[in-house]
């Protein structure tokens, strides 16, 4: 905005737990900006941040909006609020990442009755790795058992000391700690804003903890304090920021959002603590600081991009430094691309505003353009700048995908294509064993939003199955395998026979193929052929059809036909031979086995084990983080498909997982006898 300083501008990302009352807030401060008349409702389909039919239909957010609006202090002074409502479900964290990593603070929400959740404890890990300078919003105080001092003790449990208080709730309203004077006596107040009764000693004790935070960061402050003079509130204030930008104080606020109680309080503080654009610092890649300054070389990151319906594809990006005007060209400098800017627009939910210019700490959108994506970095021609990428976590759930006919193969294929560009947390590949198209996601809430961002978009229904797991199949003994292929057709025949041994490959041998023939019965030039008859044979076991690993082959034996043994005969033989040798090594079939660590409350504990145990799961540990209980186990790949909803249903919602890939192992026989005669009834479907 043209008439505010850069130095008034404030960028912030609204974090927490699906249901802490994030996005009411937001509608909240929307209405505090002049950007509505009426606060929207989540529940009633009217919020200005979760506006599609997928979030009306759902009640939770599900995209990432911006907003930027304009609040006026009690000073008159007119602010600059930038700020991003990302998704608090633990499916769509991969906004979260994108959103965090262009903000100058966080504000976390913390409803009063459900306390710190398994999502907050996430994002909280996630704002210390950047740095980022954060506040603590408790919401839900007008419900019935909402408890304002039990969160904050666990805070202070969880996260130490430094979640200090700056408004707090009283039976006379919310009280701004440095705001209030101090109390006549134990029970009257000197003045009307001051807290009465047990409320004054908690005002005392947070006033007390805010001041002395506020010293400790300067040592001229820090004597004067211990000196016992008092300190002003100017030094208070400076102290105050100075600690928050470093970490050093956490301000915990009080609101009552529908009632709109605090809300004022809040965006208060927030001007007061929060840094502005130009007191961040953010480097790139090499080290070197960004100058923020408007008369800086322009520096911007692509950290969203998506496909809007009508205006094409949007590249949202957060500007760091200089300005970046409408009708301009400017480098990518991540492609060694120049780009040409047309239109930008400032993000405000349903309808972003054309605006000329930005400045740093904005955030703007840039239609249609060419050469750029997610995580590109934008900069003036003749710049060269590189940002580390966000890093996103790996998927925990897959379903393998289908056109439901042969007409939509090709759609699948563009609509698969398209999730994957609007969406890094998406994976999509073929499985080479189960020769599957797999699409992999955060969650199953995740893939069935995108099966219906299919339909709608690509008006494809595809097909969401189950995967097939990609077992395998071994030996655990010492074969031995014979098979002599002849044929004779009336003229030149075919003839071969082949010897060979299978037996299980040490982890130590580097070799899986010997050639111990000796005295010639297979001519040299043979030998090849046994070699690829047997890699021919590899890929179908003998038990379900499945391919055949950790195995040690040789030939060693056989015989040949001057005229009618050639190479395809001896392949022949050896692939027979060796489909002999594996029955008699004592195969055993093999299916993948998952790492696993399970993030949920105590009181979820036993539930959590037991259901492990059902899975054939085996419990390797179990640790405490930031106060929620981490287990980890090894379980088998088929008992994980149905985990997301399972464990969401079992911890209400509280839960969540991380998954990744272990080993084989050996699948009990009564699990095996069960694959195998599947793997039998199907072969006879087809036949």
């Amino acid at each position: 905005m043209k008439d505010i300083a850069v130095a008034d501008v404030r960028n912030f990302v609204l974090l927490g737990h699906t249901g802490s009352g994030k996005t009411m807030l937001c509608d909240a401060f929307l209405v505090k900006f002049g950007l509505t008349e009426k606060q929207g409702q989540v529940n009633a389909g009217t919020s200005l941040s979760d506006f599609t039919e997928e979030e009306i239909g759902r009640k939770i957010s599900l995209y990432t909006q911006s907003f930027a609006g304009v609040f006026k202090t009690k000073q008159g002074q007119k602010i600059q609020m930038t700020f991003t409502d990302p998704p608090g479900f633990d499916d769509f964290y991969g906004q979260v990442l994108c959103a965090s990593r262009v903000a100058d603070a966080a504000l976390i929400t913390i409803d009063a009755t459900a306390g710190i959740q398994v999502g907050t404890n996430r994002i909280w890990r996630r704002c210390t790795a950047l740095g980022l300078p954060r506040g603590i919003v408790i919401t839900g105080l007008d419900k019935e058992n909402a408890d304002f001092a039990k969160i904050l003790a666990d805070a202070q449990k969880v996260w130490g000391p430094q979640c200090v208080p700056v408004v707090f709730p009283t039976p006379g309203g919310m009280v701004e700690v440095l705001g209030a004077t101090a109390p006549a006596g134990a029970t009257a107040p000197a003045d009307a804003t001051a807290p009465a009764g047990a409320a004054a000693a908690d005002w005392q004790a947070y006033k007390s903890a805010l001041i002395e935070r506020a010293a400790e960061m300067d040592d001229a402050l820090l004597e004067k304090y211990l000196g016992g003079t008092e300190l002003t509130a100017d030094e208070i204030a400076k102290g105050l920021r100075a600690a928050v930008c470093a970490g050093n104080l956490i301000p915990v606020f009080a609101v009552m959002t529908p009632k709109d109680i605090g809300v004022n309080e809040l965006l208060g503080g927030i001007v007061r603590l929060f840094p502005t654009p130009l007191e961040r610092t953010v480097k790139d890649a090499a080290g070197t600081a960004i100058n923020p300054a408007p008369q800086a070389p322009f520096v911007g990151v692509v950290w969203r991009h998506v496909t809007d319906p009508y205006a094409g594809k949007l590249s949202y990006v957060r500007i760091y430094g200089g300005m970046l005007k409408e009708n301009t060209e400017i480098f990518n400098a991540t492609k060694g691309q120049k780009e040409k800017i047309g239109v930008l627009l400032q993000p405000q939910g349903r309808k972003p505003v054309p605006i000329t210019e930005a400045r740093s700490g904005d955030i703007v959108a840039l239609p249609k353009l060419k050469n750029t994506g997610l995580n590109d970095v934008l900069c003036a021609v003749g710049q060269k700048v590189a940002f580390e990428p966000v890093v996103f976590p790996s998927p925990v759930v897959s379903v393998s995908v289908w056109a439901r006919n042969q007409a939509d193969d090709d759609k699948l294929g563009i609509a698969l294509t398209r999730a994957v560009e609007d969406d890094p947390t998406l994976v999509v590949e073929r499985h080479a064993d189960t020769h599957e198209t797999l699409l992999s996601g955060m969650g199953d809430t995740h893939l069935e939003f995108v099966h219906e961002l299919m339909k709608k978009r690509s008006n494809l229904d595809a097909e969401f199955k189950v995967p097939k797991v990609a077992y395998k199949e071994t030996a655990t003994g010492l074969g031995d395998g014979h098979y002599k292929h002849k044929k004779q057709s009336g003229g030149r025949g075919q003839y071969a026979e082949v010897y060979c041994k299978v037996q299980a490959k040490r982890s130590d041998e580097e070799e899986w193929f010997v050639d111990a023939v000796v005295g010639g019965v297979i001519p040299r030039n043979f030998i090849p052929a046994c070699e690829k008859g047997f890699l021919e044979a590899i890929p179908h076991g003998v038990l379900a059809g499945y391919p055949v690993v950790n195995v040690k082959v040789s030939v060693y034996d056989g015989s040949y036909h001057d005229v009618d043994s050639s190479e395809i005969a001896f392949k022949i033989a050896a692939a027979r031979a060796f489909k002999e040798a594996l029955i008699k090594a004592k195969p055993v079939l093999l299916e993948p086995i998952m790492t696993v660590r399970v993030m949920v409350p105590e009181q979820s504990m036993g539930d959590i084990n037991g259901d492990l145990n059902h899975r054939r799961g085996r419990i390797l540990g179990v640790d405490m983080e930031d106060g929620v209980q981490v287990i980890t186990a090894e379980v088998p790949q088929a008992e994980m498909f149905r985990y997301s909803s399972e464990l969401r249903s079992i911890t209400g919602g509280r839960g969540s997982f991380e998954i990744k890939f272990a080993r084989y192992d050996v699948v009990p026989n009564t699990i095996a006898q069960k694959v195998i005669a599947g793997a039998e009834k199907k072969k006879e479907e087809e036949e």
